[in-house]
């Protein structure tokens, strides 16, 4: 075999809900989604350099019975064809359905790391020149238990982070 197919790849891990779309309470239809300001132009700068483009995602809905699994598949497989149209392949999607009170303790659950380090099994993906962007403290924490050593916490606000940075628009991480 090939050492550049055994070689392993970076990817740009999202989270989904405040990252590539805004924050709507247990959104699961496609005619509710509004894209975040930036997103395209970001997966497109960071597919670019060589990054997969990979999105991470707790679902607690599915969890707590507003919508099911078949909902958030139909979204997802539309968002993958959004994207596709602005010339963003989506890798894979990774989702935790559960939620602790509800369907007992899991290890995907963000800001458990079990999506991430699946992600880099089955995707042969690098970690530690990974980048993962989220809009929550628990995205930050599953990424440095994964051994993601950046990461950005998307937030309007000023707010104590152990991320790299906190940004306040993904554009500003193309246009550094």
């Amino acid at each position: 075999m090939s050492s550049a197919l055994n070689e392993k790849r970076p990817a740009l891990f999202l989270d989904r809900d405040g990252v590539i779309n805004i924050e709507k309470n247990y959104l699961h239809k496609k005619e509710d989604v509004e894209f975040i300001e930036g997103i395209f132009e970001l997966c497109r700068y960071y597919q670019a350099k060589g990054y997969l483009i990979v999105v991470v995602t707790n679902q607690s809905g599915i969890a707590r019975g507003y919508y099911s699994e078949r909902d958030f598949a139909t979204l997802t497989f539309w968002m993958i064809e959004a994207f596709f149209k602005e010339g963003v392949e989506i890798s894979q999607v990774y989702h935790c359905p559960h939620h602790p009170d509800i369907s007992a303790e899991c290890d995907c659950r963000k800001p458990h790391p079990g999506m991430l380090l699946k992600a880099a099994k089955e995707l042969h993906i690098d970690l530690e020149r990974s980048v993962l962007v989220g809009d929550s403290e628990r995205d930050i924490e599953a990424a440095q238990r994964a051994g993601v050593k950046e990461s950005y916490l998307l937030t309007s606000a000023p707010t104590q982070t152990k991320a790299t940075e906190n940004i306040h628009s993904l554009l500003s991480l193309v246009r550094r």
